[in-house]
């Protein structure tokens, strides 16, 4: 009895075993970084334009640092959630001086203004980089910081405009607007205001939100973005993002710059 029983047991084993293969074997391969001749085999046209036009000519223009198009990349990337080149650009990022611990805030500020589900999708791609990089904790920011100084005169305007407009009918997102967003993620440290005001226009012009837009372009301008460089950016957008998104961005932008002070 004891033997038939142990027979009947190997035997269910070996079933699951060899179920288990042919699903693994089933399985799809994880999305990783293309090689050039992935391109090629399917769009040859499209490796020329990526190797003439994107890496050849909009990378190298002067308009913006390599940093600056690594944050706006990483920005456009992870707000619409396209892990296929993250591996990349996370790893150029870093190389053209973007710190792991502005990687580690764009991502975290982007959680609110692209959604969780983003954020942690651009985690479990960050998170391979940085160990193969042998990036540790010790240069990541903190949970708990000490925050910026609130500019109280201009922060006390935006909730006053909200609040009369929103106030009434949504008191908890305005709410949450104010001790979650501006008195509290915008004043984190580890990623300067410009550049945390340059992730959140390339992520509004890369989900089409151009709503948010004015006070958002003022806001980076009003924290060192020139015009020349908001500029730059809408043009690198393009080709991550599409035309039709950097467009619908165009008119909004050109009459924030003809509204600013000259």
């Amino acid at each position: 009895m004891k033997l038939l029983l142990l027979a009947t047991v190997v035997s269910f084993a070996l079933i699951a075993s060899s179920v288990q293969a042919q699903e693994t074997k089933a399985m799809p391969k994880s999305k990783s970084m293309l090689t050039r001749e992935d391109i090629r085999m399917v769009a040859p046209a499209l490796d020329q334009y990526t190797q003439d036009r994107l890496l050849g000519d909009i990378w190298k223009r002067p308009g913006l640092t390599p940093r600056d198009r690594s944050i706006v990349t990483l920005a456009a990337l992870i707000a619409r959630n396209q892990t296929v080149e993250m591996p990349y650009h996370f790893d150029l990022a870093l190389d053209n001086g973007v710190k792991p611990r502005e990687i580690s805030e764009i991502i975290t500020h982007l959680a609110f203004y692209t959604g969780w589900a983003n954020a942690m999708s651009a985690v479990a791609v960050a998170k391979d980089v940085f160990t193969a990089r042998k990036i540790g904790s010790d240069e990541l920011p903190p949970a708990s910081v000490k925050l910026l100084p609130l500019d109280e005169a201009a922060e006390a305007q935006r909730a006053t405009r909200v609040g009369e407009q929103f106030g009434a009918h949504f008191p908890g997102i305005v709410q949450n607007t104010t001790d979650i967003l501006f008195r509290d993620l915008w004043l984190r440290p580890d990623l300067a205001p410009r550049d945390r005001s340059l992730v959140t226009v390339g992520a509004l012009i890369a989900t089409g939100q151009v709503a948010q837009m004015p006070y958002h372009l003022n806001r980076a301008m009003d924290n060192g973005l020139t015009q020349a460089e908001a500029s730059e950016t809408i043009a690198h957008l393009a080709f991550y993002v599409g035309w039709p998104n950097t467009f619908s961005a165009l008119p909004v932008a050109k009459d924030v710059f003809e509204k600013r002070p000259k």
